[in-house]
C-alpha cells in the first residue's frame, strides 16, 4: 500500500446522523451499531495521518431551496418523513464530520447513496493523486455499497472496513459485506493498523 496514494474515505459520518442532537437522534433512530463506529475508526485515521494519508469525508446533504426549504427525493421524504428544513444543511454543524474523526483533508457534498452520483469526489481524488481507498462509513447496504460500487468501476483499489461500518441491524450489515466481496477487498481495523503501521 503506498499511503501518500491512500485515502480513509468516510462515509456519512455526521452529526445529523450520530450525534444525540442531530436529526436522526432527535427522531430516535439511533443505532448502537452506528453510534459504535466513529470510535473503532478513529485509531486507522491517526495513523493514517501520521503516515502522510489522506483523511476524506463525503456528507449527505439536503439542498435548500427557496426559502430554505430542502430538496428531498420522495423515496427519502417516504423512508424519514422526520427530516425538515435545517438538517443536512451545508455548512452546518448537522452536515459536518463528527468530532472525534476530525479533521478531514478533503470534504465532499453528496446528495444520493454513492459519493460519486453528481459530486466532485472523482475529480479531487484524481487531483490529490489517490488510487486507494479504505472506506468506512454508514450505511453498509445503503451509502457504503453504492460508493463502493461505483469507486470500483472507475478504477479505484477498494478496501471496505467490514467493522468501519454498521447498518440499522447486524444481519444486514452481514449481507452488504458479502455482497461487496466481487468488487472489493474486506478487512477490519487491525488488520489495516498492522498493515499501515508495519
Amino acid at each position: 500500500m503506498d499511503i501518500a496514494r491512500t485515502a480513509l474515505l468516510i462515509c456519512d459520518l455526521q452529526n445529523d446522523f450520530l450525534h444525540k442532537d442531530g436529526a436522526y437522534g432527535r427522531a430516535n433512530q439511533a443505532s448502537p451499531e452506528i453510534a459504535a463506529v466513529p470510535e473503532r475508526v478513529k485509531p486507522l485515521a491517526d495513523l493514517i495521518r501520521t503516515k502522510g494519508g489522506w483523511i476524506v469525508s463525503t456528507h449527505f446533504t439536503l439542498v435548500p431551496g427557496k426559502g430554505g426549504e430542502p430538496f428531498i427525493s420522495p423515496h427519502l421524504k417516504k423512508l424519514r418523513p422526520f427530516l425538515k428544513k435545517g438538517d443536512f444543511v451545508p455548512g452546518g454543524w448537522g452536515h459536518d464530520l463528527v468530532d472525534i474523526l476530525q479533521p478531514a483533508d478533503i470534504k465532499v457534498e453528496k446528495v444520493a447513496f454513492s459519493a460519486f452520483y453528481m459530486s466532485r469526489l472523482e475529480w479531487v481524488l484524481k487531483k490529490a493523486g489517490i488510487e486507494e481507498l479504505l472506506v468506512t462509513g454508514i450505511v453498509t447496504n445503503g451509502g457504503v455499497a453504492s460508493t463502493v460500487r461505483d469507486a470500483h468501476v472507475r478504477d479505484f483499489h477498494v478496501t471496505v472496513i467490514e467493522d468501519g461500518c454498521a447498518a440499522f441491524t447486524p444481519q444486514v450489515h452481514a449481507e452488504a459485506i458479502a455482497g461487496l466481496k466481487p468488487v472489493a477487498r474486506i478487512a477490519t481495523v487491525a488488520e489495516l493498523i498492522r498493515e499501515i503501521g508495519g
